[in-house]
């Protein structure tokens, strides 16, 4: 790998700013007396140094994301905003897109990332990774509608899993309801609830595997998930 595309991935700025950084002389390359951005590394072993402090190389990066409403889940569009627009500046350099998608007026917990093994092993409908949501619908949910997400519906172009329906309240109309998953179709949740006379108000995911959306991230604010939230995404123990 080149110098200026590792110190790049270790989050010394853009392309431009670390030739800039190497010509300063702030670098410093183990066993290499003359270095510039062409300088070939060994990634997994080399010994970068930034003013004396040694520069750390990371492949990918795995951040957890409170989706707001009004946002694509996508890395680009021409008209609407996309999730990949509240990626903060020192984590643009990884190029991360959604694993996986909500849909645009669906909030809550989204994975970023620029690790397409993990993303594919997440989504891969053989893994039946298990998705939890918060849902509001109008009415009152009772014991029959339970039983239809139970046993898996017929939704025309295909049939769902047995998906796990759970009533916590209802009030004013509205019951709000814990969903489970282990699919993720277009519209999924949504059109489950409207096979049974339903419409959905309101939607959040809450839970990805066994990785639980952190409560004090604000809709919009993301951080990185730690060892143990990764194992958890990935191992779901």
């Amino acid at each position: 790998m080149r110098l200026d595309k590792y110190l790049s991935a270790c989050g010394f700025g853009t392309r431009s700013e670390v030739k800039r950084l190497i010509r300063s002389g702030a670098v410093c390359v183990g066993g290499c007396d003359k270095i510039s951005a062409e300088t070939k590394l060994n990634e997994e072993s080399a010994e970068v140094y930034v003013d004396g402090v040694r520069a750390v190389y990371r492949r990918f990066v795995y951040l957890m994301l409170n989706k707001p409403s009004g946002y694509l889940s996508a890395v680009w569009d021409r008209e609407k905003p996309v999730v990949t627009d509240l990626v903060p500046p020192e984590y643009a350099h990884f190029d991360v897109f959604p694993a996986g998608r909500l849909d645009i007026d669906t909030v809550g917990l989204m994975i970023l990332t620029n690790d397409g093994g993990l993303a594919h092993r997440i989504l891969s409908p053989k893994n039946h990774v298990p998705k939890t949501y918060i849902a509001r619908v109008d009415g009152t949910v009772d014991d029959a509608e339970v039983n239809a997400f139970r046993f898996g519906m017929d939704l025309g172009d295909f049939t769902t899993k047995p998906a796990e329906l759970d009533v916590i309240s209802v009030s004013d109309g509205v019951s709000e309801c814990r969903v489970t998953i282990s699919e993720g179709k277009f519209h999924q949740i949504k059109r489950m609830f409207e096979k049974v006379g339903r419409r959905v108000i309101f939607l959040r995911r809450i839970a990805m595997n066994g990785l639980v959306l952190d409560e004090s991230l604000r809709e919009g604010e993301l951080r990185e998930l730690t060892d143990r939230e990764l194992e958890l995404l990935t191992n779901g123990k």
